[in-house]
């Protein structure tokens, strides 16, 4: 591999002591220019010592609010600065364990932005699985972050790569896949800038520009780091590869050359994905996780605007990201649309597809809030699900002006029908 600069990753102070070296330990972290292996940064290391992962252990479910009490008590038998950091390691666990599981979280390290910005296990393990299944066996993952991506590479039997530029993250990275994914096939973490790392040899790319900065979320691809057009030219370079992406991206920066996914997990969008290998048609596609449906652009027209049914069905997120609200109802023969530039479905029959979620509508309103309120009253209604679409009401304050009582619940939809403001009351159809 070529050498590159130890700017990459930072260069060490003047006359600051060389790092130490070990015996090397699959998988782990590395400079860029073949220098040292080098030991975990003082963040890390401290908490990988057998008095570290002991007092990780004991802090593992503590009470975030009673956590000064708890640390004045560990300060007694322990350094102050190893309980902070266990205790701080700690939280991060317990902010992870909603994407990666309790097991997986509690033996994983994390930096604040790499709990926010990591991607969920399922999702990485269906990327992984959906490469393996193109035939990759050898993956460079470009900007790795805290290595959940890596992780499920590897679990997946796939050699990994992975590279970021950020020292501590970077070690960060090697730790955890050491920690889940010890048996796995070859594995390294790199530290260096992806935009100049050496991909000769690479079999398949994954991309993860980060979308982040100090004053939140990037909306241009241009400004992601890498920037989209970068992350593009690298895989069509390659030949064979993902990249990661917001997605709220337009469709028409989606190149002809690449395949669209949008993914789900139970309901909520994760992400975007573009693909791009030998042979992979250029077409759109949303997967829902974690039961796997997919559905694919067939060029369907939208479903007619129509009068509302008995029933209305509310696409899942991917599928409305995708642009596949007709390919994704095509089991319901008389279905159309409340109204023409909102996606919420109706039909008089109520037919099961994965794809939506069926409500049976109980009533069909103009927008009036005394109206509702009177209603809601009149059928002791305490517990109100507020979903819009089309409409510019806060569902909180809403809710806070309606002054439930009672002890039953419905859910109204804020929205449109044939461009007039409506609301609809509703209930999960039955099973």
């Amino acid at each position: 591999m070529a050498p590159h600069p130890l700017s990459a990753c930072g260069r060490r102070p003047a006359g600051a002591a060389a790092p130490r070296t070990r015996s090397p330990a699959w998988p782990t972290a590395r400079l860029a220019d073949n220098g040292p292996v080098t030991e975990e940064p003082p963040g890390l290391a401290p908490l990988l010592t057998p008095e570290g992962q002991a007092l990780l252990a004991q802090v593992r479910d503590h009470d975030p609010s009673h956590e000064l009490a708890l640390a004045t008590r560990l300060r007694r038998d322990h350094p102050a600065g190893l309980v902070s950091a266990a205790l701080g390691q700690a939280r991060l666990r317990q902010r992870a364990v909603a994407k990666f599981g309790a097991e997986d979280a509690h033996r994983m390290y994390f930096t604040p932005n790499g709990v926010e910005q990591a991607t969920r296990s399922a999702v990485a393990a269906h990327r992984a699985a959906r490469l393996r299944a193109l035939g990759v066996r050898r993956v460079t993952d470009l900007c790795c972050g805290i290595g959940g991506d890596a992780v499920e590479l590897a679990r997946a039997g796939i050699a990994v790569t992975a590279v970021d530029k950020d020292p501590m993250t970077a070690e960060i990275a090697a730790a955890n896949v050491r920690a889940l994914a010890p048996a796995g096939p070859p594995a390294e973490v790199v530290c260096a800038d992806a935009t100049t790392y050496d991909l000769t040899g690479a079999q398949a790319l994954f991309v993860d520009p980060a979308r982040r900065r100090g004053s939140g979320r990037v909306f241009d691809p241009e400004a992601y780091a890498p920037p989209l057009s970068w992350a593009i030219d690298a895989v069509r370079r390659t030949g064979l590869g993902a990249i990661k992406i917001a997605p709220g991206i337009p469709h028409e920066l989606v190149p002809d050359d690449f395949a669209a996914e949008w993914v789900s997990h139970g309901g909520d969008v994760k992400e975007a994905v573009l693909w791009h290998a030998p042979g992979l048609p250029p077409a759109r596609t949303a997967t829902l996780l974690p039961e796997g449906a997919e559905v694919t652009a067939a060029g369907l027209p939208d479903p007619a605007v129509r009068p509302p049914g008995r029933y209305l069905y509310e696409p899942d997120g991917a599928v409305i990201r995708a642009h596949l609200i007709a390919e994704a109802t095509t089991a319901l023969p008389d279905a159309g649309l409340l109204d023409e530039t909102i996606a919420y479905v109706t039909s008089d029959t109520l037919h099961r597809t994965p794809f939506t979620t069926a409500y049976e509508i109980t009533d069909v309103l103009p927008f009036n809030l005394k109206r509702l309120k009177a209603l809601l009253r009149e059928r002791e209604v305490g517990i109100l699900t507020v979903k819009k679409r089309g409409s510019a009401v806060e569902p909180e304050e809403f809710r806070r002006k309606l002054k439930l009582k009672g002890k039953n619940e419905t859910t109204v939809f804020l929205t449109r029908v044939a461009g007039a403001p409506s609301m609809l009351l509703g209930n999960p159809a039955p099973k």
